[in-house]
């Protein structure tokens, strides 16, 4: 079923909607979300929970153009909520280790002046994005948006986990530059 036809049935308030966006994502939604809780039952958990605060959102917003990338914002929220209160050292440690990477190049959001550049610093992040090819910022989604491994990445696009590493460490360096060029201080 067509995106927009979901959206409409959300907006209707028919259940059917579930049902659908269920059929057409759920695979994805659960495999995003195990990506970042290692738990199948936990990843289901969450999925549901996503239908569950789509339910409330949509009404008054209408993704009908991007419904996937709404579904799959709240899921990587809810999961990522979901690590955190449990506190499972192996989950934490993943996730630190995904966020130590990144630290090196994007600026601690720690003062009231970065949260108010957040809408601009996102634009800067977008237009870094759309300046590599395709093969490097999908590499670079599948490992700190989806949370994919390196040995997945590299299985994904057939190539060794050393030249995925090699790839993530330079498009980080890139980002650092990039950053640093529009004026943030790392």
């Amino acid at each position: 079923m067509d995106d927009s036809k979901i959206i409409d049935l959300f907006f209707s308030r028919d259940e059917t909607a579930i049902r659908h966006t269920a059929e057409k994502y759920g695979k994805r939604l659960r495999s995003l979300s195990y990506n970042i809780v290692h738990d199948f039952q936990t990843a289901e958990e969450c999925e549901n929970d996503t239908y569950a605060q789509a339910w409330n959102i949509i009404p008054p917003h209408s993704p009908k153009e991007y419904l996937y990338a709404f579904l799959a914002k709240i899921i990587r929220h809810i999961s990522l909520n979901r690590c955190r209160d449990r506190c499972r050292l192996k989950r934490n440690a993943y996730i630190c280790e995904l966020s130590t990477e990144m630290e090196q190049c994007i600026p601690a959001p720690d003062d009231c002046a970065c949260r108010i550049d957040d809408m601009i610093f996102a634009d800067v992040i977008n237009r870094f994005l759309a300046s590599l090819t395709v093969e490097k910022r999908s590499i670079f989604l599948r490992r700190y948006w989806y949370l994919d491994s390196i040995a997945d990445i590299s299985k994904r696009f057939g190539c060794s986990e050393w030249k995925v590493k090699t790839m993530l460490f330079r498009i980080r360096n890139q980002l650092r530059k990039h950053l640093e060029k529009e004026g943030y201080t790392l």
